[in-house]
């Protein structure tokens, strides 16, 4: 007989407990730890299913319905692309990819909900201000953005998807559609892009509403984002879309279940985890090739 296939719940029964004890864990991620490993036991209860004649009777215990739960994120996930379906205006749209520099992972991580906070209200701003601009398009456009924090492999990789509509409403109400099929110069994006966190950042820092990181000074963090406002960022304009549908079911999988669906994780043997990544295609057009990832059980529990 073939082992179980496993599931996150059965990996964190097996090592959470000895990765916890010498980590300091945020209270959420204690909670969420806590959350997944009693969905669906007698911890949080259940009820009872029974045919009337007493024929059958089942006991089903309850979902614990948190937000990173694999368990749990079908129903929810259901339910936000329903609603998102009917928000979608009858145009084209566009994906826009904003990704924050790994060189930030650290302030990211000192700072999550502030950092969270400038890296949406530095997107908007970018998107806004620029299509506003007679030159590119007039208007203001309808923009649905979703925050993933996390790559493949299971490393921080903050970065912004957005969904924008191929056009904009004028300041008198008047519909204006995007010119040619081109939405916006990803070079001018970028740099608005990279000019608009840095200035927030550099704000919060003197402020004091962004902690610095364990050990950090606020001198090396100040030429680290110098340093930043002269490298190339990644940001990407993928291809129009007919609709936003394809784009919104892709924003989906992401929004509920955590990093990683039980679907990807292939095998534990209570000391190494093994789980299916996509590995993305450099160029245009390329197809992404699906590989494997063996990591120790603590390490992945890291992740």
């Amino acid at each position: 007989m073939s082992p179980a296939k496993p599931t996150l719940q059965t990996i964190l029964q097996l090592g959470y407990e000895a990765y916890a004890r010498p980590h300091a864990l945020p209270d959420y991620v204690r909670r969420a730890v806590w959350a997944i490993l009693a969905c669906r036991t007698a911890l949080l209860g259940g009820h009872v299913q029974a045919c009337p004649e007493g024929h059958v009777e089942r006991i089903w215990y309850n979902s614990c319905r948190h937000r990173m739960c694999p368990q749990c994120a079908w129903v929810q996930t259901e339910r936000w692309l329903a609603k998102q379906k009917g928000r979608l205006l009858a145009c084209e749209h566009y994906h826009v990819i904003f990704t924050m520099p790994h060189e930030l992972n650290d302030l990211w991580l000192a700072n999550v909900a502030v950092m969270t906070q400038l890296l949406f209200a530095s997107v908007h701003a970018t998107l806004v201000e620029l299509l506003r601009d007679p030159k590119y398009l007039g208007a203001k456009p309808g923009i649905l953005a979703a925050l993933h924090t996390w790559s493949q492999t299971l490393l921080l990789h903050p970065h912004l998807h957005c969904l924008v509509t191929g056009g904009g409403l004028t300041e008198d109400g008047q519909w204006v559609a995007v010119r040619n099929g081109f939405l916006l110069p990803m070079r001018v994006v970028m740099a608005v892009f990279r000019g608009k966190l840095l200035a927030a950042i550099r704000q919060g820092v003197v402020q004091g509403t962004l902690k610095l990181p364990a050990g950090q000074r606020q001198q090396p963090v100040a030429n680290l984002l110098n340093k930043l406002g002269r490298a190339k960022w990644n940001v990407h304009i993928r291809e129009r879309y007919p609709y936003g549908q394809g784009v919104l079911v892709y924003l989906a999988r992401y929004l509920r279940g955590g990093p990683i669906a039980n679907r990807r994780l292939l095998a534990c043997d209570g000391q190494q985890v093994v789980f299916g990544y996509e590995e993305r295609a450099k160029g245009p057009g390329g197809q992404a090739k699906r590989r494997t990832m063996r990591l120790p059980l603590a390490q992945f529990i890291g992740r």
